[in-house]
């Protein structure tokens, strides 16, 4: 097949996780940073927040693409959620270890939302996922130690599973790359109509 008719995937984020995640399909692929508004109001299910966020990244890559490009935009949205309370990137250490003590020892929901967008025609698909991850019991001191490593700071819910914050998970039910940020199984099925398949 002629490479140049090959649909490549146009990642509608920055994040290094979510490239390393697209990376791993084998097919050919951009990154182009989304500026879209993730601001939603109150009420919104989580499910559509996911959802309307993944969509609005998506589209704002859309709008700025020459319709000449042949390739389909990947926009995804990650959220935490306790207790019906969403939550999302703390802004410092502080505020890190305080969702952190929120769900040591329990179970919470992560919601990863993606939206597929026609680069040429607009079309659009948007779906999502859900994995409970259970966090297991953990110390003042393991709490304030993990929040101050720095590396949930720029996470949903201040932890990252695929890094240290393995060590602090007991379990998952669901897709884990759901909780990394982008799952890959829904992804794969949602590519296959716009023509473009994994293997």
């Amino acid at each position: 097949m002629d490479s140049s008719a090959v649909r490549r995937i146009i990642l509608a984020s920055t994040s290094p996780r979510r490239r390393e995640l697209v990376s791993s399909l084998h097919i050919p692929f951009e990154v182009m940073p989304s500026h879209a508004d993730e601001t939603t109001p109150e009420g919104w299910t989580p499910e559509k927040i996911v959802k309307e966020l993944a969509k609005r990244k998506a589209d704002a890559v859309y709008l700025t693409l020459e319709k000449s490009e042949h390739g389909v935009i990947v926009g995804s949205d990650t959220i935490v959620v306790r207790d019906d309370v969403v939550l999302g990137k703390p802004k410092d250490t502080q505020e890190a270890a305080s969702m952190l003590r929120s769900l040591q020892g329990r179970s919470h929901q992560v919601f990863t939302g993606v939206a597929c967008v026609d680069s040429i025609t607009g079309a659009s698909r948007v779906d999502y996922r859900m994995t409970v991850v259970t966090m297991k019991p953990l110390t003042e001191v393991q709490i304030e130690a993990y929040a101050a490593s720095g590396e949930g700071l720029d996470k949903a819910g201040a932890y990252a599973i695929q890094g240290l914050g393995a060590t602090i998970v007991s379990g998952i039910e669901g897709c884990y790359f759901n909780v990394v940020g982008l799952p890959l199984s829904l992804l794969a099925e949602m590519l296959t109509s716009f023509g473009i398949t994994v293997f």
